[in-house]
């Protein structure tokens, strides 16, 4: 759902804030339970402690902000980024404008620096220009903010949900304090719930709301304090409209439109649909794959614990059959921890499908498994003489490194020598498969201990 912030360039102009004194309800609750001061802020608390560059920035004593004369806070969506650039506003008496890289262009830029200019030149209040998706904007957009950061004419404040070191221009990035902002837990959204449903602001304790539909609320937040706001306001509006004072599971559901997954994210249900994903995709039943994997984004499960499962299947079920697969998801999880939610969705898609799809193979799980179980029950033996170190002062009296052939020294670059311990020199761990690309292993693994043996 759209959120009002986005569209509404005055929305925290004075004149909009005597608006909503007059008539609160006229605007989203998520904009009326928008935190006032950094104390009302719920999260970020690495960015609000004492003494910290944001509370630097807005003045501890009230004197105004110090330092950077641009900031860049990074982070997922409904994480605060425009209610820090709110407050910092507020906090420093500064007008404050918001405009989109969605929508705006160098054009409405422009026009926003000029008044800025103007006002300043009339000692009216500085200005904090708030650009929400900066990351939206090319090279050249980018370029046109440069004068204004310099020049101090505005208080850039942008905002991305995308690496800046990848989607901000270095110019703009030097001249930036660069602010991380972390995912709410639940614990953060259930507050944000709470102080929504009492607060006069709010819904001033016109519904209560179930322990389901609570549970609900915070599965298909995602971490988003706006949309979980939304997502309340709308089940409010319905429980309300039918004369209800309490808010159910069944309200929530049908006011947003989205079936209540049974998935408790800290119980075995976490387990179970976590092994059907990697059981299906073992399997290569790739609907089933996707399916589980739906389960657990709907359910709000953390994408990267997702995409650690995965580059653990692409080993274990898939190895040398596919080699491929774990540089697949291992590209999958960076991309993940860069992206998250929603558009994390399509990669973990991405890389399900890939893995569910490639030939399989345990050989390199099995592989491991029977090495381990070697060094544990004590068949290690020493490392022969030859393998051993020979580059201290007096290894060679003690034989090491003697009789060594270094393997680039013959032709092929397989030398046919004990590596092994005495006592498991004929242990054969890796056993390839004939399927897929580990096929070719498998032949050049048969030749190559035929050489190792003496062979040729």
């Amino acid at each position: 759902m759209a959120y009002a912030a986005r569209v509404e360039p005055d929305l925290f102009s004075a004149a909009a804030e005597e608006r909503r004194e007059r008539d609160p309800g006229s605007s989203p609750l998520a904009v009326r339970m928008r935190p006032r001061t950094l104390e009302e802020v719920v999260g970020q608390q690495h960015l609000l402690r004492t003494g910290s560059p944001l509370r630097r920035l807005v003045g501890e004593d009230g004197s105004g902000p110090a330092g950077a004369s641009s900031v860049i806070l990074w982070g997922p969506p409904g994480t605060g980024k425009t209610t820090l650039a709110y407050v910092v506003s507020k906090a420093t008496n500064k007008r404050f404008v918001e405009l989109s890289a969605i929508t705006a262009g160098v054009k409405e830029v422009r026009a926003v620096i000029e008044s800025a200019k103007r006002q300043a030149g009339g000692y009216d209040r500085e200005t904090v220009l708030f650009l929400d998706e900066i990351h939206r904007f090319s090279k050249a957009q980018q370029d046109s903010l440069l004068p204004a950061v310099e020049n101090r004419w505005v208080t850039l404040i942008a905002a991305t949900t995308e690496n800046p070191y990848f989607s901000v221009i270095s110019p703009l990035l030097s001249r930036s304090l660069l602010l991380t902002l972390e995912s709410l837990t639940d614990d953060d959204i259930r507050g944000v719930l709470h102080r929504a449903l009492t607060e006069e602001r709010g819904l001033g304790g016109a519904v209560t709301l179930a322990q389901d539909a609570e549970e609900h609320l915070l599965r298909i937040s995602g971490g988003d304090a706006r949309r979980a706001l939304t997502a309340l306001e709308a089940g409010a509006g319905s429980a309300l409209a039918k004369g209800e004072d309490t808010l159910t599971l069944a309200t929530v559901e049908e006011a947003v439109d989205r079936a209540a997954v049974v998935y408790d994210r800290d119980g075995d249900q976490h387990y179970d649909v976590a092994s059907a994903l990697i059981k299906s995709i073992r399997g290569s039943d790739v609907d089933a794959a996707l399916h589980y994997l739906a389960r657990m984004i709907v359910a709000g499960e953390d994408p990267r614990f997702i995409a650690r499962r995965l580059m653990i299947s692409a080993s274990e079920d898939i190895g040398l059959a596919d080699p491929t697969a774990l540089p697949t998801a291992v590209a999958a999880a960076h991309a993940v921890a860069m992206i998250g939610f929603p558009e994390a969705s399509l990669i973990l898609s991405h890389a399900t499908i890939a893995l569910a799809l490639a030939p399989k193979s345990n050989a390199a799980t099995t592989a491991i498994g029977a090495a381990l179980a070697d060094v544990r029950a004590g068949n290690a033996g020493s490392v022969p003489a030859h393998l051993r170190d020979g580059h201290y002062k007096g290894a060679a009296k003690l034989g090491h490194a003697q009789g060594y052939v270094y393997p680039h020294d013959v032709p092929g670059a397989i030398a046919a020598q004990q590596y092994l311990p005495d006592g498991i020199a004929d242990r054969r761990y890796y056993e390839p498969t004939r399927y897929g690309a580990e096929a070719r292993f498998a032949d050049i693994l048969e030749r190559v201990r035929s050489r190792l043996s003496g062979g040729e």
